[in-house]
């Protein structure tokens, strides 16, 4: 079963030799704490029983279910009896960087850009995966797992590989069962997608970004919902809500800080969009999930190990045990465009 790669001081644990990558068994009995994490974790359920708490609800698992999340979304699992989940978690700093080229592939653009923000997802994706594609996909986590004994200053390129190896096979699966026939991503709107994650403190607004890009406002709303099912603000939103998650647990920042850093001075505006994705408010959050929260570091120019903070202390769950999680809320709040 899984045994992070990892060194403990206080609770702070390092990842040896800078990795940023991952993969291994995690074996659940009981309840795992609703927890959340600033990486993109992947489980994939391989035995026992089980229910994934999340905002989406629960899910009862079967042998094949994967839970795709993108980082800041909280999740947990309950009435464990065995439960084997497989995890790969991987660093932002991966999809932003060595990955990046994702965005541009229809099947990954999809698993692990779009598709768990499409159809109010909130960050989450989730599918079945048929006896051959589990095969396929544990094949590949399995080699990713044994690349851990290996010196990451030799097998950088491998990790990541195996990693995109991984990935590929998971998203045929996925496209096919959630999203068939998903098409090329149009050039403009993975432009707009790195302008505005780019500046996510600025005061961004449609016609602006359309007219950087040398389109007409509308036609740009068409080619972000064909890509993303979202427009192009709404996407901004998504970016904002897990920017301002991942900084919430991460530094000290008063809250009104937080959201003035990401776009959104009016303290109120912030607690009312961050409620609306999460589920809970910004300071519920913070107080819930901050010491349950992991976080995998990239090596930096100094060869500086990778690291996850966690620790062990326990907070209420962030719903009731025994109802769906309400949704976004509504009221006045202005749509996005």
């Amino acid at each position: 079963m899984l045994e992070l790669p990892v060194e403990n001081t206080r609770e702070l644990f390092h990842f040896a030799d800078g990795v940023v990558a991952f993969a291994g068994h995690y074996l659940h009995e009981g309840v795992h704490l609703a927890h959340t994490h600033s990486f993109v974790e992947v489980a994939v359920m391989c035995g026992g029983a089980g229910v994934h708490h999340s905002l989406a609800g629960r899910q009862q698992l079967s042998v094949g279910d994967v839970v795709l999340l993108r980082p800041g979304v909280w999740h947990g699992y309950e009435d464990c009896r065995r439960l084997d989940m497989y995890n790969c978690c991987f660093a932002t700093e991966l999809l932003q960087n060595e990955l990046g080229w994702t965005r541009e592939d229809p099947l990954l653009g999809y698993l692990l850009w779009s598709g768990p923000y499409a159809q109010q997802r909130r960050g989450i994706l989730t599918a079945h995966l048929d006896p051959e594609a589990l095969a396929e996909c544990t094949g590949h986590l399995d080699e990713l797992e044994a690349l851990r004994h290996r010196p990451v200053s030799t097998h950088h390129g491998d990790i990541v590989g195996r990693l995109a190896l991984f990935l590929s096979s998971l998203a045929r699966a996925v496209v096919q069962q959630t999203a068939p026939g998903q098409g090329q991503t149009h050039a403009a709107v993975l432009n707009a997608m790195r302008m505005m994650e780019a500046r996510p403190e600025h005061q961004w607004n449609l016609t602006e970004l359309a007219a950087a890009l040398h389109l007409a406002p509308g036609y740009l709303i068409r080619l972000f919902k064909n890509a993303t099912g979202l427009p192009p603000m709404a996407y901004l939103s998504r970016h904002r809500v897990e920017v301002a998650a991942a900084r919430l647990l991460h530094t000290d920042d008063p809250i009104h800080r937080i959201g003035e850093s990401v776009g959104w001075p009016d303290q109120n505006y912030f607690a009312r969009r961050f409620k609306a994705h999460y589920g809970l408010s910004a300071s519920a959050y913070r107080s819930q999930f901050r010491h349950r929260s992991f976080r995998i570091r990239g090596a930096g120019a100094s060869g500086a190990a990778a690291s996850i903070d966690c620790s062990t202390t326990r907070a209420p769950m962030a719903a009731a045990p025994n109802r769906r999680h309400p949704g976004p809320e509504r009221g006045p709040l202005q749509p996005d465009r």
